[in-house]
């Protein structure tokens, strides 16, 4: 009798683990055609694609954050504002135009906080430069970063990925350039770092000498 209960349970374990395995169509969605990523041999990466005007996006940023903190060595995570509009693009370039002056992770968090929080659009250049101005750089610094040549091609590259990712609305997280996570398909917000991570170690055990490495 005990034999069957210890049997019984460790089924109802096993159903309940391939249960919780996340489901391509269902949890995350497939790219036909995977976009390049940018990591060295036996790195993932995790693209978070935003848009600072969004309010989901405002509102994942600290569960993911915390999530970002927890990620092992092999996961490289970075950030991609969506360009799907012109105001999409003004904030993408004020993105980027942080990311070169260096001042990017002071800037982040406080230009979501800005937007949602006291209302500001920062839209506009002049407005952008002067938001710029509170983290150690000149507005005319500013201008010529939001301006400049490097921050127009990192647009066209964040357009060129957007259209590989092939997304309906943000936010969304892409591993390793193929596996899409949006917080329809994960069931939340909340869940969408979990997922994520799943599809991380999925990513993981597919890479070359993992397989013997199991088996050891």
């Amino acid at each position: 009798m005990l034999k069957q209960w210890i049997a019984i349970v460790a089924g109802l374990s096993l159903s309940t683990l391939a249960a919780a395995a996340p489901v391509a169509g269902q949890d995350y969605q497939v790219l036909d055609s995977p976009v390049e990523t940018n990591v060295e041999e036996g790195q993932i990466e995790v693209t978070e694609v935003f848009w600072y005007g969004c309010p989901h996006c405002y509102d994942l940023e600290e569960p993911l954050d915390a999530w970002v903190t927890e990620l092992p060595d092999d996961v490289v995570f970075e950030r991609l504002p969506a360009t799907m509009g012109d105001v999409w693009v003004r904030h993408a370039t004020a993105f980027f135009a942080a990311q070169q002056l260096g001042i990017l992770d002071k800037v982040h968090s406080d230009f979501f906080d800005a937007i949602h929080q006291d209302g500001k659009q920062l839209t506009d250049i002049d407005d952008i430069a002067a938001f710029f101005s509170n983290y150690g750089v000149s507005e005319e610094e500013a201008k010529k970063a939001l301006t400049s040549f490097g921050v127009k091609s990192q647009i066209n590259r964040a357009h060129a990925k957007m259209r590989g990712y092939k997304l309906m609305g943000v936010p969304a997280l892409v591993v390793d350039g193929r596996y899409v996570v949006t917080p329809n398909s994960a069931g939340s917000l909340e869940n969408m770092p979990q997922i994520a991570g799943e599809l991380i170690d999925k990513v993981r055990s597919e890479q070359p000498g993992q397989e013997e490495a199991q088996g050891e």
